[in-house]
């Protein structure tokens, strides 16, 4: 999938010289958590989002230090911080250094860019102009969207089951291919033998149950653990 295909269009956006209270209410009002600052003509120019407004003299929460780290941190430093817990300009309290996709841009460069840069959400652009905005709740909506497909279409029938197993393990470099067998009887799987590795056995149920038509999964694999040579079964 594309950031096309999840994003939110018609994204509320602000200029850079709006009030802050504006940016605030429509935060509030519309249940989101930050929003796309933009020039006359659209262009993305910045972000403000409830992380900028968390040190604010109206709440009392302004930054305080020692006067000597003061002293050491130069009055520039604390000049930003004076404008940003002040300021009622957005511009003022805007990230400018925003990360931004295009609609063609993958779901799985999306994700690392949320998590390397430690963000909620990414704008969608054309060109310099905000189309959209992909979030995380966008992407808690693709993956509802994709689980429930993935609930559909169950084997009809319990050697299919058994053969959908035993293609997924193939495809897994954990997956032990030797030493397990696989029992399919109404939908109830039961998987015995012996693991090489005591995770192997959360890894095997989990794949499993995502086959469709599995109705439940029964443990008996045991596990030779390697020092001591003793046999592990399932702890339930």
């Amino acid at each position: 999938m594309y950031a096309r295909d999840i994003m939110t269009r018609n994204v509320q956006t602000i200029r850079a010289d709006a009030d802050l209270l504006e940016a605030i209410s429509l935060m509030l009002d519309r249940g989101i958590s930050g929003l796309p600052v933009v020039d006359e003509a659209n262009a993305l120019v910045g972000m403000v989002t409830e992380g900028d407004l968390l040190r604010r003299v109206e709440t009392g929460t302004t930054k305080t230090r020692p006067r000597w780290l003061d002293f050491l941190l130069g009055p520039g430093r604390l000049a930003a911080e004076y404008v940003a817990a002040n300021s009622r300009r957005v511009g003022d309290l805007m990230t400018s250094e925003v990360v931004s996709v295009g609609e063609d841009t993958p779901l799985d460069q999306i994700v690392a860019l949320i998590e390397s840069k430690r963000i909620k959400r990414v704008p969608v652009v054309e060109g310099s102009a905000v189309v959209g905005m992909v979030s995380r709740k966008d992407l808690l909506r693709a993956l509802r969207s994709a689980m429930t497909r993935r609930s559909d279409g169950a084997p009809a029938s319990d050697a299919e089951i058994h053969d959908r197993i035993v293609t997924e393990f193939a495809r897994q470099p954990w997956a032990p291919m030797t030493g397990v067998t696989i029992d399919v009887a109404n939908g109830v799987v039961v998987l015995e033998g012996t693991i090489a590795d005591e995770q192997d056995r959360a890894a095997m149920r989990v794949l499993v149950e995502n086959i469709p038509g599995v109705k439940s999964v029964r443990d008996e694999l045991t596990w030779i653990e390697p020092l001591s040579g003793a046999a592990v079964g399932p702890t339930v």
